[in-house]
């Protein structure tokens, strides 16, 4: 059975989601702890009810992002997880992480990347004034949201909206597409050919 490592700044809906997807079978996977960069952060309540490990210490305790980044390695390396699930994590990871874990970092995003990647990508895609928005799960590299695609889910939206109700919206279908992308992965269903991620077949790639 695979293992999780959740990373989650704020209320950790996204992470509960995928805890409940894993204790219901819907996830071939082990939540085995939950990281936050606030110590205050709801959603380590929320992971400890559930019975996860948690951790938490705030990048202002350390010299650098290095130094940071370096601690969550260490943290990280009694669990030996095989994803580290990205749920409301507001910190681009940088290369201490990414040397260790580089293709087992999964990110969601509420936007329909490539478009609107970074912060306020609904109010980035209302003021494009774009029909139709939604969620993007996408493995983690270097840059900006920039990583390949695993899963998308779109919603419309609409001329009444506004940044607080296309998020709500987007909310609803971020979680089953995560649980779905997760469990996909878990299953070694999916992998990465060029950038792009495709779905292994008996013979190899689609």
């Amino acid at each position: 059975m695979k293992k999780l490592a959740i990373f989650a700044s704020g209320r950790g809906s996204n992470a509960r989601a995928l805890i409940d997807a894993c204790r219901s079978g819907l996830i071939a996977a082990r939540p085995v702890v939950l990281f936050s960069d606030h110590p205050d952060a709801p959603a380590l309540a929320m992971a400890r009810a559930a019975g996860v490990d948690c951790h938490a210490f705030a990048p202002r305790e350390f010299a650098d992002k290095a130094a940071y980044e370096n601690a969550v390695v260490e943290m990280l390396r009694p669990y030996a997880p095989d994803y580290i699930c990205l749920a409301g994590y507001m910190r681009i990871v940088g290369a201490p992480i990414l040397a260790v874990y580089e293709g087992q970092i999964v990110n969601i995003h509420p936007a329909l990347l490539p478009s609107f990647p970074g912060l306020h990508a609904q109010r980035q895609a209302i003021d494009a004034g774009v029909k139709v928005s939604g969620c993007t799960v996408h493995f983690v590299d270097a840059g900006m949201d920039s990583g390949p695609i695993i899963m998308q889910t779109a919603v419309p939206v609409f001329a009444s909206d506004d940044e607080t109700s296309l998020a709500e919206r987007i909310l609803t279908v971020e979680h089953p597409t995560y649980v779905e992308a997760m469990a996909a992965l878990c299953r070694d269903e999916l992998c990465i050919v060029k950038r792009k991620v495709v779905r292994r077949t008996a013979s190899g790639e689609e």
